[in-house]
């Protein structure tokens, strides 16, 4: 199982996440980085790890979790 976790403290909705994972990733209304329902676990979506390299303040970690 793999967990997302989002710092919208850091978040700047520079949008990288959603172009590189637009299934599991998308931008709330103000612009910043959200997950789309049901996506918390990143739902097997490989672009993931790519969505939390892609973006440019680091806000996004992924990390494995047993479950």
């Amino acid at each position: 199982m793999t967990d997302i976790h989002i710092a919208t403290d850091v978040c700047i909705g520079a949008g990288q996440c959603a172009l590189a994972a637009p299934g599991v990733f998308t931008q709330d209304d103000d612009g910043f980085s959200a997950l789309l329902p049901g996506r918390e676990d990143g739902g097997g979506d490989p672009m993931v790890r790519e969505a939390a390299r892609a973006c440019p303040v680091g806000a996004i970690k992924v990390s494995d979790s047993a479950g």
